[in-house]
């Protein structure tokens, strides 16, 4: 029997967990590859075949599912990815690949948060200085330019990597780290640093989760940036409904369609 060819657009925790899970299962009656952006300076350790940067939009990711002969795609980007995403609904249409997309789990708001939902983050970077003072900011080294014009407020900037270059912050802290994160690290953090307003994208999972919950228990707003919807397509929340996705065992309880 010959392998099929499986392009994971990854990225992600989930995307590393469904690869390794995926070649558990299935062995060598797959053959895999993950995609990477590439911004991150030491991505984890995958199975099978990784490729690092961007396809060229729709019509070079069709193309390359093509000349590969992909013969499923499951995007597994993070919920704030919305062109790449965009790009493998169009790609996977015109190469004619089934295509799943594996959705993050939102977090529920629950009635303690003290949530402030905004659309994009130049609505974040307007509101943060009229609620605190020092801001802990988690939205990803792309977005920190946002920020610029908040001269009053002092940041606690977490990264993945280092920054190479300095910030256009007036007066902030870095700190690095990959998820997950306990909760008692997250409340250290909180209250070592005094801040008082969390801004973060509605990135959901369980992975960086345990800042919400802190700032809950803490009392400590939430400028959150609602995450865009996503693309239309069969999901699924779960790496085990991805795995019987490939395998074919379709479940209306385990994949739903968005549109």
């Amino acid at each position: 029997m010959t392998a099929k060819e499986l392009l994971i657009l990854g990225g992600t925790g989930e995307a590393s967990i469904l690869a390794r899970a995926a070649v558990a299962r299935f062995g060598d009656r797959l053959n895999l590859t993950t995609s990477l952006a590439g911004r991150t300076q030491q991505p984890q350790m995958l199975p099978g075949r990784v490729r690092v940067g961007g396809f060229g939009g729709a019509a070079g990711l069709a193309a390359y599912l093509t000349e590969h002969g992909v013969d499923r795609l499951i995007d597994a980007t993070h919920p704030f990815a919305a062109r790449i995403s965009a790009a493998a609904r169009l790609a996977c249409e015109e190469a004619r690949v089934p295509r799943l997309l594996l959705l993050r789990p939102p977090w529920r708001r629950q009635p303690l948060d003290r949530w402030l939902e905004v659309d994009d983050m130049a609505a974040a970077a307007a509101l943060v200085s009229r609620i605190g003072q020092r801001a802990f900011l988690t939205v990803g080294a792309g977005e920190i330019a946002s920020f610029a014009a908040a001269s009053e407020v002092r940041f606690l900037v977490r990264l993945v990597d280092p920054p190479r270059q300095h910030l256009p912050l007036r007066c902030y802290e870095v700190v690095t780290g990959r998820g997950p994160f306990t909760l008692a690290e997250e409340r250290h953090r909180l209250e070592r640093h005094a801040v008082d307003v969390l801004v973060c994208k509605a990135s959901g999972g369980a992975a960086t989760e345990a800042k919400i919950i802190a700032a809950r228990e803490l009392g400590i707003p939430v400028i959150m940036v609602r995450r865009p919807p996503p693309e239309p397509g069969d999901a699924v929340e779960t790496v085990e409904a991805a795995l019987d996705w490939l395998a074919g065992e379709h479940s209306f309880q385990k994949t739903k369609r968005v549109s």
